[in-house]
């Protein structure tokens, strides 16, 4: 039986950017990802936002990670030179009645670290865009926007020049605690059973479902997996905008938004939809979503033209917790969470993972002592 330090499940940006954290602390990793390449799941079907860390509650595990992944993350992109741009944010405001909620947003923002961040009224923000109708605005100076595809890229290039591995169509289907570590059993054209002193699951939408399939005093703790639908729809036409712009979020979804991606183009999104337990992923966008999507751009946006929505690309959200029930935060667990030596658990790891990646690395690196 093949013996490893370290096995990282899932070759999307969070395990990327662990794989990539213990092989710089010296740690022999290999990766295992059960697609054809890296990150086919929820880190190539997102905003590619970099975000400033404005909404999650104070002293949470994603306020503190978005904050410092944010930081970390803008100059990692910079010395290794993945496309990325600081745009800016306007989260806005478009009824008198939600002013009192965006004051307490700025005020959770600032609470959480966050810097860069202006109080603009409708005539401030008219010279910044001047196609928005808001009645105020929280100006995020330091949100901005990345190429996913290259950062993954320069984060396996990373991992491997130190030492790691990539596996892809190497599926992890189970395992279970032994002594000095665990047993990993790997599917794919041959299976495999591997043994490894660490194993960090970093499975995304199957993570929970990973969680349960590890024999184990962990096994308790494996949370019931969610999956929430998000489509994005295209602007047909040049672009109005030059930042990104947010309506007052609503819980925890944030909104359909405007998006803009590194070569211009622009796309509003995500909705929110939940799937059903046992449907598979269903990443179609149906045509037939587009009014809904028009109307809740035009809040902010009245000058959208009729039938300039094309439908676009959709992802699905990696929830830990169920319809009407609060936002999780991240779940880091690790043997002192569920008593399993060895094991790490990254669940409900959503928005903003992708931000945060950096900094999750680094804290896995704490956790499996190295």
């Amino acid at each position: 039986m093949d013996e490893f330090d370290v096995v990282v499940v899932g070759a999307g940006v969070v395990g990327l950017a662990v794989a990539r954290a213990l092989a710089l602390a010296g740690r022999e990793v290999v990766v295992l990802e059960a697609a054809d390449a890296i990150g086919t799941g929820a880190s190539s079907r997102n905003s590619e936002v970099v975000h400033a860390g404005l909404y999650y509650p104070t002293g949470s595990a994603k306020a503190r990670l978005c904050v410092a992944g944010r930081r970390q993350l803008y100059a990692y992109c910079a010395a290794r030179g993945v496309p990325h741009r600081v745009c800016g944010k306007l989260v806005v405001a478009t009824e008198p009645g939600q002013l009192h909620a965006l004051r307490a947003l700025v005020e959770l923002a600032r609470a959480n670290g966050v810097e860069g961040l202006d109080w603009c009224t409708a005539e401030q923000v008219r010279p910044l865009e001047p196609e928005v109708r808001c009645v105020a605005a929280l100006h995020s100076a330091t949100t901005g926007i990345v190429d996913s595809h290259g950062l993954m890229r320069a984060l396996r290039e990373d991992a491997e020049a130190h030492g790691a591995s990539v596996l892809l169509q190497s599926p992890v289907l189970g395992g279970r605690g032994c002594r000095g570590g665990l047993e990993v059993d790997v599917g794919g054209a041959e299976p495999v059973q591997l043994r490894a002193r660490h194993l960090v699951n970093c499975a995304g939408l199957g993570a929970p479902g990973l969680a349960a399939a590890i024999e184990g005093p962990a096994q308790h703790l494996a949370p019931r997996g969610h999956r929430n639908k998000g489509c994005y729809f295209a602007l047909a036409g040049p672009s109005p905008f030059r930042r990104l712009v947010y309506p007052l979020h609503d819980g925890a979804w944030l909104g359909v938004h405007v998006v803009l991606d590194l070569a211009g183009q622009v796309r509003f999104g995500p909705d929110a939809e939940w799937l059903p337990p046992d449907a598979p992923d269903d990443y179609d966008v149906d045509p037939a979503r587009a009014p809904a999507f028009a109307a809740a751009v035009r809040r902010y946006w009245p000058g959208l033209p009729d039938g300039a929505l094309v439908p676009a690309f959709a992802g699905i959200r990696a929830k830990i917790t169920g319809p009407g029930e609060p936002a999780a935060d991240f779940a880091i667990l690790g043997p002192a969470q569920h008593g399993q030596p060895g094991l790490v658990h990254l669940l409900g790891i959503e928005s903003p993972g992708l931000t945060a990646a950096l900094a999750i690395g680094d804290e896995v690196v704490r956790l499996a002592g190295a």
